[in-house]
């Protein structure tokens, strides 16, 4: 007992001398805590025996936690959702900078920015008032309509005033948009969609999401990189930005082409819109054996031959993940003139630096024959094409040794049985149009009329938590599957980090105003978009921990390089050139007066405007002070994952969490007459 007690006293000096030696230069300085604990009483029975006070432990150096980090983390999960606002699924959530409160106080509505919304009503002239109110089983939460995220609809939606985005037009843009068309069905459908815009839900609707946001860590200062739809932020997501470096390098224009004797012209960069991927498309002459997929369901332009984006040429993570395998890949190019013309300079760089290529793939629903499909032929019915950010960039899509990092969301769960991911590496889990699970929505309101319900089936039985074609619990379950894969599987659980996030809001309510980064050629600010939800899950994570790091998807990135010692993008030659002629008076002109264009590229350097995901990750359990954190924490049992509703429409009472409107006692005012679905099921308009 004596050695144990000296044992123990040794290790304790040790850690203690350990973190003592570090200053904590990510914090110096800082007023606030980048990480808070979440309330003690939103802690679930089994999260309490592995909780302590984040802002009592010792600090180490960001180099210090990077060390630790390589040595523990060998695989990365990234579960890339779709279409949410933080304020729409955590804005009630206990500790986080919420609708309602700080994280640690309440917040006054007058306090928060854009919380009282007004319009005018075209048809009578009278001033409409629309704040914030909750949705559950009573609305058939689970399933509602996409509000407007287009480029322009957000811009409208976020008002930049003076630099400041006021947060404060998002019910206003959603009214006018139909109102303006004139007609009582088009003034109806304005008013659903400017109460839908400003809805939000809890944790009776996404019960899978809290469990994971309370057992570990969740992000509250983390935003889409660009204020944009889906695309250019599913290619932010592996590069940084949507374009910004080949616009600064070739200016914004697309290519012509001819198909079937017509001419179409493809986007031009930085891309802005949901336009699809080169490969795949009309305009690719690849042999049908080696062309990527065209979603059956997406729209690529008919005879205008107008919605497909030009072949994306600037560096991603994959590209640096080639480590000194990078030039031989690359070699296999079938087009390098077409495929690599802005990272010519970049091989030689990422091939100088000596590392071990560490590997990578992008599974998504649909990509090629899932369990779904029948016959034995793929039927892409499910498939997202522009949601496939890798897709988007010639060098990895047609490049023969890079096409079978390319697969679909059976593939996953195949190679996860056979234990046939590569030994470490970076893997994108997307879902889609379909669900493999077979699940219908949940009906939650037993009133519902058997139209609208015929409706819903027909139209939200997808996994990837898009409100436009998804069920909220279906995209959970699709989540619980993946983590309960990784988590059965203890070689891979004790060396993972899994990160749930979104690409952008949907144009959904939220109130934290991004930070005004760069403007397009438009005019318009690009980068960047509203808050989303990310959960950083691990053994090595923080436990019921809220970190209020700054960042975009530019943070995941920066936590990758961190991890596999990648170099940053934004410091690849070719990168940085276009950062640099970014930065002048024929790019400043875009911006309002006097703004400066420092950041037409990626930004995965840490800096006060972009951290990383570090903070999600506790020092004690890294140095082995702590022991890891079980895979049951993380899972799910498939007889809940399977059963609609979970938890039977009671999630908060089965999880054990009072959301903050709750706990506060603020009333919950639902306009009377909502519809969650004024596309869907116009008829309730």
């Amino acid at each position: 007992m004596r050695q144990f007690a000296r044992l123990c006293l040794s290790m304790a000096v040790m850690t203690s001398m350990l973190f003592s030696s570090f200053i904590p230069a990510a914090l110096a300085g800082s007023r606030a805590p980048v990480v808070t604990a979440q309330p003690a009483g939103s802690a679930g029975p089994d999260v309490r025996g592995y909780m302590h006070d984040p802002g009592i432990e010792p600090r180490m150096s960001r180099e210090a936690l990077i060390q630790l980090l390589r040595r523990r983390i060998k695989y990365v999960f990234v579960i890339f959702n779709e279409n949410q606002s933080f304020d729409n699924e955590f804005g009630t959530f206990p500790g986080v900078n919420g609708l309602y409160s700080d994280g640690q106080e309440h917040r006054s509505a007058a306090g928060t920015s854009g919380f009282t919304q007004t319009y005018t009503d075209i048809s009578n002239g009278v001033s409409v008032t629309v704040q914030p109110f909750r949705i559950g089983p009573d609305q058939n939460a689970n399933v509602a309509d996409s509000v407007d995220h287009s480029h322009t609809g957000l811009a409208t939606k976020i008002d930049v005033v003076n630099g400041t985005a006021q947060m404060d037009k998002f019910a206003y843009e959603e009214y006018y948009r139909f109102a303006k068309k004139g007609g009582a069905a088009n003034d109806a459908k304005g008013k659903q969609y400017a109460r839908l815009v400003m809805s939000h839900i809890d944790c009776d609707t996404i019960p899978f999401f809290w469990t994971w946001a309370s057992n570990f860590t969740i992000f509250d200062n983390i935003f889409a990189t660009e204020d944009t739809p889906s695309a250019p932020n599913a290619v932010a997501m592996i590069a940084g930005q949507s374009g910004e470096t080949q616009w600064v390098k070739h200016g914004t224009a697309g290519q012509t082409y001819t198909v079937n004797g017509q001419t179409g012209i493809t986007g031009g960069v930085p891309l802005m819109n949901d336009a699809q991927p080169f490969y795949g498309s009309q305009f690719d002459n690849t042999p049908a054996a080696d062309r990527q997929p065209a979603g059956a369901n997406e729209y690529y332009g008919g005879i205008t031959h107008n919605n497909v984006e030009t072949n994306l040429t600037f560096a991603s993570v994959p590209l640096t993940l080639q480590g000194d395998a990078i030039t031989s890949v690359m070699a296999q190019n079938l087009n390098p003139a077409f495929d690599l013309p802005d990272i010519r300079q970049d091989i030689p760089f990422i091939q100088d630096a000596g590392l071990d290529p560490i590997g990578w793939r992008w599974y998504q629903e649909g990509y090629d024959l899932e369990s779904t499909d029948i016959g034995g032929v793929a039927s892409h019915l499910a498939y997202v094409s522009h949601h496939n950010g890798a897709q988007y960039f010639g060098y990895l899509a047609d490049t023969p040794p890079l096409r079978s990092d390319f697969r679909g969301m059976t593939d996953f769960f195949t190679d996860m049985a056979n234990n046939a991911l590569p030994h470490g590496g970076v893997f994108y889990i997307r879902g889609g149009y379909i669900n493999q699970m077979g699940l219908l929505p949940a009906i939650t309101n037993a009133a519902t009329p058997q139209a609208e319900i015929a409706a819903i089936y027909a139209a939200k039985i997808g996994d990837d938590d898009h409100p436009a074609y998804a069920d909220r619990q279906i995209s959970e379950a699709m989540a619980a599957r993946v983590i309960n894969a990784i988590a059965a599987n203890p070689k891979i659980w004790n060396q993972c980090a899994i990160i749930i996030t979104y690409d952008e809001s949907d144009g959904h309510y939220d109130h934290v105003p991004p930070r005004i980064l760069s403007y397009g050629p438009d005019g318009l600010p690009l980068a960047r978009g509203v808050r989303v939800p990310l959960i950083l899950i691990s053994p090595y994570a923080r436990v019921h921990a809220v970190s209020h790091a700054e960042g975009d998807h530019n943070a995941i990135i920066e936590t990758i390089n961190d991890i596999f010692a990648r170099p940053a993008l934004s410091n690849l030659p070719d990168e940085a050139k276009a950062l640099k002629a970014g930065d002048s008076p024929a790019f400043n002109q875009y911006g309002p007066p006097g703004f400066e264009q420092k950041y037409l590229g990626p930004r995965d350097i840490n800096s006060p405007i972009t951290d990383s995901l570090l903070s999600g990750f506790d020092p004690l359990r890294l140095t082995g002070a702590l022991p890891p954190l079980p895979a049951s924490l993380a899972t799910i049992p498939d007889s809940v994952v399977y059963t609609l509703p979970h938890y039977g429409g009671n999630g908060c009472r089965a999880i054990g969490i009072v959301p903050e409107d709750v706990r506060l006692g603020i009333a919950n005012h639902i306009p009377e007459g909502f519809n969650p679905l004024p596309s869907t099921y116009p008829a309730a308009n």
